[in-house]
């Protein structure tokens, strides 16, 4: 039996175990795809404290060291569930089963992409899911943020304060996001909002992004818009279907927990959730950054090593 286990090996995750290591508490951290999480698609990271520059998979392979380092255990997997009792939590996976005293869910949340051909290809290369972490490539360059909620104006208004150009894509006759930020882009001489109509495909020269082709929803007729990057703001989904039963989620699938990582307990889930803790994009946040996630991830740990203590 481990003293914890660590869903997820994203930043929360990898500082989790780092800690959790620290405290002398024996860790396994099981991630199903990526090591690193979602840091890994970002080319450059410029507001991660203490590195002026680092690509996300430098970063993500610097955290999978320390963890490796301070003895953690990673493997490789998918977690299927969590069952078991207070103090003696199993683990299922798609290979077997583990048991920990106290179990950490760091699994993250991917962007909701648009599905077009080659917007993995270009990932990185002219399309971005985070304007917050790659904005200022892009100063006094054309952009399109494609998208009308809450989440696309703010990319737009913060946008809007370097780009020369930023085009707003919406799919819908009108934006569904706060009047405040209507409001904002309104005054703004550099920004164009286009209705109805959605993206069909990005236009490249080889590696290098030159546009994007969009349809009127209505009528198909197609046009290109000439920018140097694409702004995906169209929502993020959390992966937490496997605790469903066991923990609250929201109606959007993030895990309801606050600043502790203390989740709540599903309304019909019968498996005490003391010792199940929730950290980074996976759960209910105002802020999801590379820095939030860390921050989770010390937090959760820290708690789950008082919570064995607790038990002895």
């Amino acid at each position: 039996m481990y003293d914890i286990i660590i869903v997820g090996a994203g930043p929360a995750g990898l500082t989790s175990a780092i800690y959790a290591r620290r405290a002398e508490k024996s860790v396994l951290v099981i991630e199903k795809d990526t090591f690193g999480g979602q840091i890994t698609h970002s080319p450059r990271v410029e507001n991660y404290p203490g590195f002026l520059a680092v690509s996300g998979n430098e970063l993500a392979d610097k955290l999978i060291e320390q963890a490796m380092e301070q003895g953690a255990e990673i493997e490789l997997d998918t977690v299927m569930g969590i069952s078991g009792e207070e103090g003696c939590y199993k683990v299922e996976t798609g290979s077997g089963e583990y048991e920990a005293k106290a179990v950490i869910i760091a699994t993250g949340s991917r962007h909701r992409t648009l599905g077009i051909p080659n917007e993995e290809r270009y990932t990185g290369e002219g399309i971005s899911y985070c304007a917050v972490c790659d904005g200022a490539f892009y100063r006094n360059k054309t952009v399109a943020v494609i998208g009308g909620g809450n989440s696309a104006l703010q990319d737009a208004v913060m946008l809007s304060e370097s780009c020369s150009k930023v085009y707003v894509v919406q799919n819908l006759p009108t934006l569904t996001g706060e009047s405040r930020l209507q409001a904002i882009l309104d005054e703004r001489e550099n920004v164009e909002i286009i209705y109805s109509s959605v993206v069909k495909r990005v236009v490249a020269d080889g590696t290098v992004m030159r546009g994007i082709v969009i349809a009127d929803a209505q009528t198909g007729a197609e046009s290109e818009l000439h920018v140097d990057g694409m702004f995906v703001a169209i929502g993020q989904v959390p992966e937490n279907e496997a605790f469903e039963k066991v923990i609250k989620l929201n109606d959007y699938g993030y895990i309801v927990a606050g600043e502790a990582c203390v989740p709540e307990r599903a309304e019909e889930g019968e498996l005490s959730t003391r010792g199940i803790f929730a950290a980074g994009d996976c759960r209910t946040k105002s802020v999801r950054q590379i820095t939030t996630a860390t921050a989770d991830g010390a937090t959760a740990a820290l708690a789950a090593c008082r919570f064995i203590d607790s038990l002895k």
